[in-house]
């Protein structure tokens, strides 16, 4: 290949990647030499306004690899526990679905549904830290992943080195917490952070425990590994949840998704117990 021809071909590559701020696939490990663009924005006080809506970020729904997003009006009582992922250098500078410029060192995230811009409480689930963040992004669009940190919020929440971690996600006003409904099906008497709860993937629930069981026993196979049916007393009368785990990391989690996508199981989420 001629040196001109390499020249062109790196060109093209940048243009592609440029172009992917925010989907998470190219979350650098390595520690970023980038300069900062500007002083880091503070969260908003105590009973300070709403930003209003971004005019580019919040369409009606919008398509991504054959997936259809509908992006929230608002983010009221919005909790989410899953994996985050974190996006740096490559995408400094570029423009984010808000048409701002992506700063790597903002404490801001990207999020597929979420109203642009919000504030959200990130709390890494694995050592405890939180972090308070902008969401003013698109993304991240890899399965299994439910926010894209910036490289200084990853940093924060101690996600650069392994690159991914598991999360919750909780919208917020400003730096104190809002009471919110929990959006995700999460157990009542919730462990503390600073010891880590054992993870599961819980991909059904039913009223009738035959029907769990049923469930249980068809996926076996599928997923080789240990599916159990979690009787829930905290409903009258209870749910019986068919769940995946406990899920040793995220490398862990990635493959039970994979298994059960193959399985015909798309519908899925983390719940902790």
């Amino acid at each position: 290949m001629t040196r001109a021809r390499s020249c062109v071909l790196r060109v093209l590559l940048i243009g592609v990647c440029a172009g992917l701020a925010g989907c998470g696939l190219f979350a650098a490990k390595e520690a970023p030499v980038v300069q900062p663009r500007s002083i880091p924005r503070a969260p908003p006080a105590p009973g300070a306004p709403a930003e209003p809506l971004s005019r580019y970020g919040n369409p009606e729904f919008y398509v991504v690899d054959g997936v259809r997003y509908v992006p929230l009006k608002n983010a009221d009582g919005y909790v989410e526990r899953g994996v985050a992922s974190w996006y740096g250098p490559d995408f400094h500078g570029g423009l984010t679905s808000t048409r701002e410029p992506y700063d790597m060192y903002q404490m801001s995230a990207a999020h597929t549904t979420l109203p642009l811009p919000c504030w959200v409480e990130v709390t890494n689930l694995e050592n405890g830290r939180k972090a308070r963040l902008r969401v003013n992004d698109r993304g991240p669009f890899k399965k299994n992943r439910i926010i894209d940190l910036s490289y200084a919020a990853a940093l924060k929440l101690d996600v650069v080195g392994k690159g991914t971690a598991f999360v919750e996600v909780r919208a917020v006003a400003g730096p104190a917490m809002p009471p919110v409904r929990v959006a995700t099906a999460t157990p009542a008497g919730m462990p503390a952070v600073s010891e880590r709860p054992n993870m599961y993937l819980q991909v059904g629930a039913f009223g009738e425990r035959a029907n769990a069981d049923r469930m249980r026993q068809q996926l076996e196979p599928a997923v080789g590994t240990g599916v159990r049916v979690f009787e829930d007393r905290g409903h009258a009368p209870p749910l019986y949840k068919v769940q995946l785990g406990p899920i040793r990391d995220v490398d862990h989690a990635d493959r039970l998704v994979s298994a059960l996508l193959s399985a015909g199981v798309a519908s899925h989420h983390f719940v902790n117990q």
